[in-house]
């Protein structure tokens, strides 16, 4: 039992760390700046429902996937520094985003802030890190009910962040959009380093 409980603690602060909700929420702050109180609800809550959904496929057959379709974690960690670094792209030269319905679903709560925002390379090799270390049913249910919490408290404090808001007013979060959208570049270009290292090492070492 005692076991359990030590795998179960692991899981959730290394997920929690990961993850790190609290980075997270200035980013998804100005992302929704246009957005009412019930559209960033909805945002929050698909972003999460989002992240929550692939994490646990990860974590049930991630490895079966990277083998069906010939995926590396290297490769996820490019595709999602590229993702940040277009995002990073659109808040740092000022383009206007527009609250519809059609952006809500597809372009601000899944990608990227479901993926890879709170979903990202580094969760998804979590899980699936934790998922090899499994040694009976109770290490993956308290596994799932890790991953699930993570997300409930990364939900909780993204419908809490935009609170911020009536604080810093406009001409703050116009700041803070340009600051961010720099950091998330920086995260983006760091991704996409991370990814290539590897791969060149592996190509010189082949080459020698």
């Amino acid at each position: 039992m005692n076991d359990v409980i030590s795998f179960g603690l692991l899981s959730f602060t290394s997920l929690f760390t990961i993850i790190d909700p609290f980075a997270a929420a200035p980013i998804f702050v100005t992302m929704t700046e246009s957005y009412d109180q019930n559209q960033r609800k909805q945002a929050a809550f698909r972003a999460c429902m989002s992240a929550l959904v692939i994490l646990l496929v990860f974590a049930i057959c991630g490895g079966v996937i990277f083998k069906l379709f010939g995926i590396t974690v290297d490769a996820l960690r490019i595709a999602g520094g590229i993702l940040f670094f277009l995002m990073a792209m659109q808040m740092l030269m000022g383009k206007e985003r527009k609250a519809s319905s059609e952006s809500l679903d597809l372009d601000q709560a899944v990608v990227p802030l479901g993926i890879p925002l709170i979903c990202g390379p580094g969760a998804i090799s979590t899980v699936m890190v934790l998922m090899g270390q499994n040694r009976s049913i109770s290490h993956i249910a308290v596994l799932i009910l890790a991953i699930t919490l993570v997300i409930v408290l990364t939900a909780l404090v993204l419908l809490v962040s935009p609170n911020i808001i009536k604080f810093i007013g406009k001409t703050g979060i116009a700041v803070i959009t340009k600051v961010i959208g720099l950091i998330v570049c920086t995260i983006g270009i760091q991704f996409v380093i991370d990814g290539l290292k590897p791969v060149i090492l592996n190509i010189l070492a082949s080459a020698k």
